[in-house]
């Protein structure tokens, strides 16, 4: 039985919209020529957290709130987006949000979860330690436990695929990051809601490819360590329930190292003038990795979210431009 039907799907998207309005889907001139293919890039860059999950929250939440309205407050882990958007979603419902993040998390990121009214608190090296915390801590004050994967959440993020093949149904193949799997759940059960054909294709960073490995081996794959700039790919144990999704569902995993994601942010901000993180260009870097196979083909990029920090963008991408000019010279 699938996760929800098109008319939950139709119910979502209007609790979506009564907070933000639909992102663009626009084609860019300078990526199609540079992928030699009709590119649209989903601009989910443009919600009111700078990213995708904040339709994740506002579903999960809005049902939380009906179904029990005497939740004393709401607890989760993250790295960023989807301690956002439960914050964002806690807001427009008067509920208390406490995040735990993993120490030496993105800074930009932690101060516009505690921006957004969240009580933040750092945790452990990773986000599986920040996780098992977070859930130790529910225990402890009763807070509602908010997962990283959950049927609400890839319903609420499923909008953004809704909005999107809708617009364009005749997309041939559509690439997705892959952090816990709600973003590319979300994809792959719109478009067989609305019966399209579009191929769908999973990207994970080499130094976290948890999903990739479990994909190829049809169980859980589970790695020591997830140590990409990527943050929003920066996953070590996969949702089970994620991965039979996508591995029905999707055609493949491309994995992209963090030169190929410097490339991509640097493509996005020079052909469009958009500023991606890590996961945000995973896309465009699995395409630009697959630009042989792509010509002629009319291909949706997924932009997650644009919440780099800058420090960030100034080590990693910047010094990467100039010893590209250099050797170009």
């Amino acid at each position: 039985m699938p996760m929800f039907d098109l008319q939950q799907l139709e119910h979502a998207h209007g609790v979506v919209g009564a907070a933000m309005p639909p992102t663009p889907a626009l084609a860019w001139p300078l990526l199609s020529e540079r992928l030699g293919a009709d590119v649209i890039v989903k601009h989910e860059n443009h919600t009111p957290t700078g990213a995708f999950k904040v339709r994740g929250g506002l579903v999960y939440v809005d049902r939380l709130k009906r179904e029990q309205p005497d939740t004393i407050g709401i607890i989760s882990a993250t790295r960023g987006n989807h301690g956002q958007s439960l914050a964002f979603a806690g807001g427009r419902h008067g509920l208390p949000v406490t995040i735990y993040v993993p120490s030496g998390n993105s800074v930009e990121k932690n101060r516009a979860m505690r921006a957004l009214g969240a009580d933040l608190v750092e945790h452990g090296d990773d986000f599986q330690a920040a996780r098992e915390e977070a859930y130790r801590r529910a225990e402890a004050t009763g807070f509602h436990i908010v997962p990283s994967f959950h049927r609400d959440l890839v319903l609420g993020v499923a909008t953004y695929a809704l909005e999107l093949l809708r617009k364009t149904p005749d997309l041939d193949v559509l690439y997705v990051p892959i952090g816990q799997g709600s973003g590319i759940c979300g994809c792959i059960l719109a478009r067989d809601l609305l019966g399209l054909s579009t191929e769908i294709v999973g990207v994970q960073s080499t130094e976290a490819p948890s999903y990739a490995l479990s994909f190829a081996a049809g169980t859980v794959v589970t790695t020591p360590s997830s140590d990409t700039l990527a943050d929003g790919m920066a996953t070590r144990v996969p949702d089970p329930d994620a991965l039979a999704i996508i591995r029905k569902g999707a055609s493949r995993i491309v994995r992209v190292s963090d030169d190929e994601v410097a490339a991509a942010i640097r493509a996005y901000w020079t052909d469009t003038h958009n500023l991606a993180e890590g996961a945000g260009a995973a896309a465009l870097a699995a395409a630009l990795q697959d630009k042989p196979k792509l010509r002629g083909k009319r291909v949706g990029l997924v932009l997650s979210g644009g919440n780099i920090d800058f420090d960030l963008f100034n080590s990693w991408v910047i010094p990467q431009a100039s010893s590209a000019q250099r050797m170009a010279v």
